[in-house]
């Protein structure tokens, strides 16, 4: 994710006044999508083929092609240049680059293909607000809300004490330490709870309301933390700014919602070009991201309202069959992206300062896994309903975690040690979560394996097996029960 006041440290090749060769550039993107893609696909079809969620293959997939492994996919955040790229290598040997244009090539493409994974993981978050259910996400919200909280602080306040008692750490890089611990990333957990088929389910909406909600306390903290690390005291007004602002985007969202879906739908039937219904869908999904960037939150956060309000238009499933085809195009490339940057290096004990990092390491995977399981056991009022797998859907934290990193990095406040001990437990929260949540939800198995689905139906109870369609859509009758409607045009 980017958050408004970080874009200088996560794109600083923006202000390079060095022109590339724009064909270059377009050859370079193009070779880079061609990879992910690859990765994206093998990576998702072996996962799948031992019973993992596709999205942790998309993961490692990136991995093996990132910087940790092949070298393919690059970037310069992460500590690379354009020596470091088999891509730039390639384009030299077969397109003529010279050295001395690779750099602003390599500078040029990186931006580029950060951009379109930060569009995949908008798109990705409008069509996970598109499959929720904004009345189930508000009858959950009081749990989830607890849910977010104990997850906020719990891991932080045992992170920072511990840092500073068991390892000497002094306040403020402990504190960084401990916000990072807070991190939810909703776009991984949403993404596996989808496709296990539990999404629409009460743990799946807790889950969802609480990293929502998680993201925008996760704001809060790092606003908290860079003013004590960059000032050595915390802007009180900026962070009455954020609660107020980040309160009201999404109780406007929620009032939008019952006043701008007969509007959309009015103006969707009177379009009668190519694209009637996606393109002011998209319209609206960009400009709630917009306003939510430029309130200082989460871009992700205004594409997942605009999701939810359009939910509720009786265009819902048509709109949902659209953005699916266009949400393959670009998710793949945010989560192939987030395993490319993760570097593998840390966790290489060969390397003297990396021991230290390991010990710290340890304790923040320890904090993080258990800060985030006991926010199941905060649920209340709900018999029956599975608290472990409400706890282990809040544990990835994914690029939620690398930003808390990243901005830790750039003020300089983490020593070597530490700095590398939250990378750590960014990447194995974020790896180990998708394969949990299957395990705990055992009965969720056969949602995706299986060569036939169940419909249920909701007049006689009775369930009726079909051969699955290419895609199926997931709603909830008003009975509560959930039915699976084939993809065809009469829907």
């Amino acid at each position: 994710m980017q958050f408004l006041g970080e874009i200088n440290f996560y794109f600083p090749l923006l202000a390079s006044t060095t022109v590339a060769d724009n064909s270059m550039v377009i050859a370079a993107v193009l070779l880079s999508l061609v990879i992910i893609y690859l990765a994206s696909k093998v990576g998702g079809e072996l996962s799948n083929l031992v019973g993992l969620p596709p999205v942790l293959g998309e993961l490692v997939g990136g991995v093996v092609i990132g910087i940790s492994v092949l070298h393919l996919l690059v970037f310069p955040e992460g500590g690379a240049d354009s020596s470091n790229s088999l891509i730039m290598i390639f384009l030299q040997i077969t397109a003529g680059l010279t050295p001395q244009a690779t750099p602003a090539v390599f500078a040029a493409q990186s931006e580029v293909v950060s951009v379109l994974a930060e569009l995949g993981v908008i798109i990705l978050l409008f069509e996970i607000g598109l499959e929720s259910n904004l009345k189930d996400l508000m009858a959950v919200g009081i749990q989830a809300t607890v849910v977010a909280v104990v997850g906020v602080t719990v891991p932080f306040a045992a992170g920072t004490a511990g840092l500073m008692t068991l390892f000497g750490v002094s306040a403020i890089p402990a504190i960084f330490a401990g916000a990072a611990l807070t991190a939810t990333s909703i776009g991984i957990t949403s993404k596996v709870l989808s496709e296990i088929g539990k999404l629409n389910s009460k743990e799946g909406q807790i889950i969802l309301g609480a990293a929502v909600i998680d993201d925008v306390l996760g704001i809060i903290v790092l606003a908290v933390v860079a003013s004590l690390a960059k000032e050595g005291t915390v802007d009180v007004g900026k962070v009455i700014y954020l609660i107020i602002s980040a309160t009201g985007f999404l109780l406007g969202a929620i009032v939008l919602g019952n006043v701008f879906n007969k509007t959309f739908v009015a103006i969707a039937d009177k379009l009668k070009t190519r694209g009637e219904l996606v393109i002011p869908a998209f319209i609206f999904a960009f400009v709630m991201a917009y306003f939510a960037a430029v309130i200082q939150l989460e871009a992700i956060l205004g594409a997942f309202a605009a999701g939810l309000v359009l939910e509720e238009t009786d265009k819902r499933k048509e709109l949902q069959k659209q953005v699916c085809p266009i949400a393959d195009m670009l998710v793949p490339i945010f989560f192939v992206t987030v395993g490319a940057k993760t570097d593998l290096g840390v966790l290489n004990p060969a390397i003297p300062e990396n021991r230290e990092g390991l010990i710290m390491a340890s304790f923040l995977i320890t904090v993080a896994i258990i800060g985030k399981v006991v926010t199941g056991l905060s649920v209340f009022g709900q018999p029956g309903i599975n608290r472990l797998a409400i706890g282990v859907g809040m544990i990835p934290r994914g690029e939620v975690g690398l930003v808390f990193a990243g901005v830790g990095a750039a003020s300089g406040v983490l020593s070597k040690p530490l700095g590398a001990a939250i990378i750590m437990m960014v990447i194995l929260t974020t790896f180990l979560a998708p394969p949990w949540l299957r395990f705990v939800f055992p009965e969720s198995d056969n949602v995706t394996q299986d060569s036939k689905k169940l419909i249920l139906d909701g007049a006689s109870g009775t369930a009726i097996a079909i051969e699955p369609p290419q895609s199926i859509l997931s709603v909830s009758n008003d009975g509560g029960n959930k039915e699976t409607i084939p993809d065809s045009p009469d829907n």
